[in-house]
């Protein structure tokens, strides 16, 4: 007869997010934010000024690529650049902070689509308030490009540096009653 009491089998922690700490991490959130906002400023004065000058060579295009290929036809290879360049530019700082805000806006579908809604309301915002301003669907399509350039090069890496994941994503997970640890019962 066995007499000895069983033991309760340890239960493995949670692992400990990596990276900074939470004052770090509320730091960055506040300086990216602060970005955001200083980042609002500079899109607004670009533009959301009115060009009273340029109101007759104004129009608004809501066909896909029609301004890009009417750049891209233009002689003048400099305007060319200032215009798909610019734009490109232009939503590029939304690449690299909206991963430094939230782990919750980390990701290309979610820059992609936060970029784009903000892009569309500016160029909805010119088009019908702004003098000298149109509309212009192919500008949210580069300022949106630019921006998942930017959460490319560099915004993915520093979003995954500052908000790292806590928990493995489902394709690693395994099935439940597998080896790998304890299942947890919800109750």
């Amino acid at each position: 007869m066995d007499t000895t009491v069983p033991r309760p089998e340890p239960v493995a922690e949670e692992p400990r997010p990596r990276g900074p700490g939470r004052a770090v991490r509320l730091l960055v959130a506040l300086l990216a934010l602060a970005g955001m906002v200083a980042f609002a400023l500079v899109l607004a004065k670009l533009t959301l000024v009115e060009s009273p000058a340029s109101e007759r060579l104004t129009h608004t295009n809501l066909t896909p690529g029609r301004s890009i290929e009417a750049y891209l036809q233009r002689p003048a290879f400099v305007d060319t650049v200032k215009q798909l360049g610019g734009n490109l530019a232009l939503g590029f700082p939304f690449g690299l902070l909206l991963p430094l805000l939230s782990r919750r806006t980390r990701g290309f579908l979610r820059v992609a689509l936060v970029t784009a809604g903000t892009m569309l309301l500016v160029e909805l915002a010119q088009g019908a308030l702004i003098t000298g301003r149109a509309f212009d669907i192919d500008d949210v399509l580069l300022n949106t490009a630019g921006a998942l350039f930017g959460y490319l090069l560099i915004g993915r890496r520093l979003g995954r540096a500052v908000h790292p994941r806590t928990r493995r994503p489902w394709w690693r997970r395994s099935a439940p009653g597998a080896a790998s640890g304890p299942v947890r019962e919800r109750g």
